[in-house]
């Protein structure tokens, strides 16, 4: 058994990654997006024939996945917090481009707000998109913490989310520090408690039903510093299941 939420972290298995933008000829809002983190951004001239603004992610020197601009800005670049937590992005909208899908177990590290109004957004995407599948699934079980209980209310786009994916017959667990009476009629089970994992980590972690085969997904992100995350995800069945069985017993 893991020793914490914290000791996952040194279990990555990331290989050298890095995003090569080709043929860019327009802003480049992806290495802003990056800047800071451990994934590095080159410029690289393609083709002639090939497409204008396509990002490329490479591995070991191979292109294992490509995204074209648009993509990433109508996904991820241009969005809004907001948007998710009001609902005005359905959650069978939510899409996450190969290449960001493909920065698994890259740790990152990224502030909320007011130090930037991007860095979480990422992480959001991630959460949102386990959140899809699981409600794809329609079983198996899913355990998501929110710090505070109270954002589930809060927060119309997340109440829908968890209403829908606990209503297709997900085994729903959500965990947060706060009164647990509002959500007495909401079909999930509440864990509350005032330890570190619960009033400092942020995870989504779906795993099929009785270990069998299909997605496997967890987002981990811990706040060790006000406002400032560190996080990864990983689609490693084996880590996933391990992560899983932490929180159900741990936490």
């Amino acid at each position: 058994m893991a020793e914490s939420l914290r000791s996952f972290f040194d279990e990555l298995e990331a290989p050298d990654r890095h995003l090569a933008l080709l043929n860019r000829s327009s802003p480049d809002p992806v290495r802003n997006l990056l800047d800071g983190q451990p994934v590095s951004v080159s410029e690289a001239e393609a083709d002639s024939a090939a497409d204008d603004d396509v990002v490329a992610l490479v591995e070991d020197g191979s292109v294992v996945a490509r995204s074209t601009l648009d993509e990433l800005l109508e996904s991820v670049l241009l969005i809004n917090s907001d948007l998710y937590k009001t609902g005005a992005i359905e959650l069978d909208e939510v899409a996450l481009p190969a290449v960001f899908e493909g920065l698994d177990e890259v740790p990152f590290r990224v502030r909320g707000y007011p130090a930037s109004n991007k860095e979480k957004l990422l992480l959001i995407i991630i959460s949102r998109v386990i959140e899809r599948i699981a409600a794809e699934h329609g079983d198996g079980t899913l355990r998501a913490s929110f710090q505070r209980l109270s954002r589930i209310d809060d927060e119309r786009g997340t109440r829908s989310v968890y209403e829908r994916v606990a209503g297709t017959g997900v085994d729903v667990h959500v965990y947060g520090v706060g009164d647990v009476d509002s959500l007495s009629e909401f079909p999930v089970t509440v864990h509350t408690g005032t330890s570190y994992p619960y009033q400092r980590s942020w995870f989504v972690v779906f795993t099929p039903p009785n270990g069998g085969d299909g997605d496997h997904v967890a987002l981990l992100a811990l706040e060790d510093e006000p406002n400032v995350w560190d996080g990864f995800w990983t689609f490693r069945p084996e880590l996933v299941t391990r992560i899983e069985r932490y929180i159900a017993e741990e936490v």
